[in-house]
């Protein structure tokens, strides 16, 4: 069965378009390690500014990677979640995490072989 490659492209490209940049996925990873409150997500993710954090989750809750609620009546007010929908990256976030691990290795010299 021959592989459209127009449509392999085209799904690559959805999936940058709703994870690229620099900040979706460490914020999806500081979400899922439980990390709920604006600053919490802000403090475990160095370098990032409050006003990126602030873009991205709209955007991220606007593709429905991220829910956002919102109690006047509790201490903490806003708290984000991670989707079902979100939850499916999961596997493919660890796989990226081990692949990065196994590159940095490589790149410092402590794996020449490449293994």
């Amino acid at each position: 069965m021959e592989r459209d490659q127009k449509q392999e492209v085209q799904a690559l490209q959805d999936t940058l378009y709703v994870l690229g940049g620099k900040w979706k996925l460490p914020i999806i990873n500081s979400i899922c390690n439980g990390n709920k409150r604006f600053r919490e997500i802000e403090r475990s993710i160095p370098g990032i500014t409050t006003r990126m954090l602030s873009r991205e989750l709209k955007n991220m809750e606007l593709n429905n990677l991220v829910k956002r609620t919102v109690d006047r009546d509790a201490d903490i007010q806003v708290i984000y979640e991670s989707t079902d929908y979100c939850k499916s990256f999961g596997p493919i976030i660890l796989e990226m995490i081990k692949w990065g691990t196994a590159h940095r290795k490589i790149i410092a010299g402590k794996d020449p072989a490449g293994k």
